[in-house]
């Protein structure tokens, strides 16, 4: 096995993952991944060989092991390790792409950047995101009610009966070492259920940030909204009290009117009477 590329291969979707990501990937790689290569293959290694029954008749043993494992624990776990893996690197080649616009805009635009961060979680790179998670949530999910469909349930019976052709009646079939064989059974399940409530913890914070981030945006737009509606409400205030500064035209005419008539009277020597400046006045 190439340690090498596998870390190469973790260390770049681990750059692109969330704290729930990163838990996500520890999880898989040394709960799962470490523990199916380095003990699970070897409990699994003679299971076929040491499948016992109490029969001597050609060719029942066979039936009845292909009746009791109808697919191998260990193949079944290592599909569903593949199946498991594979949309992370969906977001390697969404931020792969990413880059490859990015450079290709750049040389084109004379230094200019199509995208900030390549590997920002944003647009098309957020559903990318969260396809992937729901992707591995599902294929754990599946390969759990498959393994507990084929073999209904998660327990491994010391004793198995088997009445298929061409057993001559009702065989007793043993395992070897079951009780292994059930507690790394039980382990690979708990550690996919555990993997299942990562993914949708990380789904969750991904829309609850999301949210989050848009109900921002929309109490900062109507901050400004009002803050734009109450500096043209002071500004319309502002120009009507300017208005109402201003001199009336009627008014002043009036009073001009008034002193040229009290002017007249006293240059003609008479006293002024009250009648006249009163009909001056509402002329």
């Amino acid at each position: 096995m190439n340690w090498g590329g596998l870390q190469s291969l973790l260390s770049g979707v681990n750059k692109y993952s969330t704290v729930f990501g990163r838990v996500w990937l520890s999880m898989v790689f040394v709960f799962r991944f470490l523990v199916f290569v380095v003990a699970a293959q070897r409990v699994w290694g003679d299971e076929s060989k040491d499948f016992v029954c109490n029969t001597a008749q050609p060719g029942c043993v066979n039936v009845c092991y292909d009746h009791i494992f109808p697919i191998s624990h260990i193949r079944l776990w290592a599909l569903q390790l593949i199946f498991v893996t594979c949309p992370s690197l969906m977001v390697v080649a969404h931020v792969t792409l990413r880059e490859e616009k990015d450079s290709k805009y750049s040389a084109m635009h004379e230094g200019s950047h199509l995208y900030a961060n390549p590997g920002k979680k944003r647009g098309g790179l957020w559903w990318t995101y969260l396809a992937s998670l729901i992707f591995k949530a599902g294929f754990d999910g599946s390969f759990l009610y498959i393994l507990y469909y084929v073999y209904e349930g998660y327990d491994m019976p010391r004793l198995s009966k088997c009445s298929l052709d061409p057993c001559p009646n009702t065989v007793d079939c043993f395992i070897s070492r079951p009780t292994e064989k059930k507690i790394f059974t039980i382990f690979m399940v708990v550690s996919s259920a555990v993997c299942i409530l990562i993914c949708i913890c990380e789904m969750v914070y991904l829309i609850y940030k999301r949210i989050q981030k848009l109900v921002r945006k929309k109490v900062v737009e109507s901050h400004e909204r009002t803050s734009l509606t109450t500096a043209r409400r002071s500004r319309s205030k502002s120009t009507r009290s300017k208005l109402s500064v201003r001199e009336d035209p009627t008014n002043t005419a009036s009073i001009q009117n008034l002193c040229n008539v009290m002017t007249e009277c006293h240059d003609g020597g008479g006293a002024v009477r009250e009648e006249e400046i009163i009909d001056h006045m509402t002329r």
